[in-house]
């Protein structure tokens, strides 16, 4: 009976959640305004990778990232060059990214981009179906950019922050964000990413989803981590089989905006 009240009850919040115009506040409104499919999946990354800490100061230094990259996102990223555009990151960091690792960001985008095409293609090029979940598609993306700035003598702490390896029992909370807009498709995730099951894909987990989960009983674990990610969605398995992500939304933000939750409630 305990697992059918929370099937509900999650079902019940999934539905309420899943709409475009309750998407704020949230990183993920940011991308939402543009168009283009390469613009998306770049404004995309970015938004998940400053996806930490209290969601207006998120927002407040997305945009001002966003006017520095203008309306044509993909051009502004094949065309960046560091000598014309440093100056403009002088004035620009957020908690534990400096000026200089937001730069260091742009440049290892531009870098990607020019390579690749797309960072789809970037991930691609290690993906396997055969995998359960995206543990190892992902410590090899985050690797590329760490090998990359150290290439430039750029690595510090900020850019391994950026690029959490779950491959060190991170649960790179933000690269699973991110995965997430670009795998599933509904209102809110865009779906641009058509090749990767959405049952491979590992919920992203804070602070928010963490304390739900363990109220809900999905994980056992006190701390976060990859192992905390994989068994939270190895139990929503149980309610959606095929796409157990869709319920991440949700979670976070009955936490975030203080909605009733408890399994009990007849709300």
């Amino acid at each position: 009976m305990q697992l059918k009240l929370l099937e509900k009850k999650l079902n019940t919040f999934y539905h309420h959640f899943d709409k475009k115009e309750l998407i704020s506040p949230d990183p993920l409104e940011i991308p939402h305004k543009y168009n283009k499919i390469a613009d998306i999946e770049i404004v995309a990354f970015i938004s998940a990778i400053f996806a930490f800490g209290n969601v207006s100061q998120i927002l407040k230094i997305i945009l001002k990232l966003e006017q520095i990259w203008g309306k044509s996102v993909k051009n502004y990223f094949l065309q960046f060059e560091e000598k014309s555009e440093f100056g403009k990151f002088a004035n620009l960091k957020y908690r534990f990214f400096s000026s200089q690792d937001i730069f260091t960001l742009f440049e290892l985008i531009h870098e990607a981009i020019f390579e690749f095409d797309s960072l789809e293609n970037l991930f691609m090029e290690k993906y396997s179906s055969k995998h359960n979940n995206l543990k190892k598609e992902i410590s090899e993306f985050s690797t590329w950019f760490i090998e990359k700035s150290n290439e430039k003598g750029k690595f510090t702490n900020g850019i391994k922050f950026m690029f959490a390896n779950p491959g060190n029992g991170s649960s790179a909370k933000r690269m699973n964000l991110f995965l997430r807009w670009m795998v599933r498709k509904d209102e809110l995730d865009f779906g641009i990413w058509q090749g990767i099951r959405k049952n491979q894909l590992v919920i992203p987990v804070d602070v928010h989803v963490a304390r739900i989960s363990q109220e809900f009983r999905l994980t056992k674990l006190k701390n976060i981590s990859w192992k905390m990610a994989e068994e939270i969605t190895e139990n929503l398995m149980k309610f959606d089989n095929f796409d157990p992500i869709k319920y991440d939304f949700a979670i976070s933000h009955i936490g975030m905006r203080k909605k009733e939750y408890s399994i009990e409630s007849k709300r």
